[in-house]
């Protein structure tokens, strides 16, 4: 990582009462702002549609988008103006990543690839063997027939 850039995580509430073509629109479009003013994404969470906690501009829905980037400190005035002039961004906030909660998420991240790798493993060399079951008695009138 550059000393001039900074990891920052910005999350945005989108109108929800776009279309996914929109939403992505949306979302390319601030991606193309960061990325032309000298950012670097590293990571797109979108967590979808969800109630809001009270009504913002009467809508009560939202589309949550959060991304992680890496970005020199004059980016955040440029995209915190892109936020305010797009009419379908209803909230925004865009915060510094300390290093401590870098360090949680990479901690989160390594542990989260260890344990796919070990079920993948387990999977792979413990494949699941049937057991012959036993047949049931049958009762029929008489003697019993196994």
């Amino acid at each position: 990582m550059d000393k001039s850039k900074r990891l920052y995580e910005s999350t945005i509430i989108i109108n929800a009462s776009l279309d996914d073509t929109q939403v992505d629109a949306v979302v390319a479009r601030v991606q193309e702002v960061i990325t032309r003013n000298g950012g670097n994404i590293t990571l797109v969470n979108k967590w979808g549609r969800k109630r809001l906690a009270y009504s913002i501009n009467k809508k009560t829905n939202g589309y949550y988008v959060n991304l992680e980037m890496e970005a020199p400190g004059t980016l955040l005035a440029v995209l915190e103006r892109a936020y305010q002039l797009y009419e379908m961004i209803l909230r925004y906030l865009t915060i510094v990543l300390d290093r401590k909660a870098i360090a949680a998420h990479k901690a989160a991240l390594e542990a989260a690839a260890a344990a796919a790798a070990a079920a993948a493993a387990a999977a792979q060399t413990d494949p699941v063997t049937l057991q012959p079951r036993e047949a049931d008695p049958v009762k029929v009138d008489g003697p019993t027939v196994v």
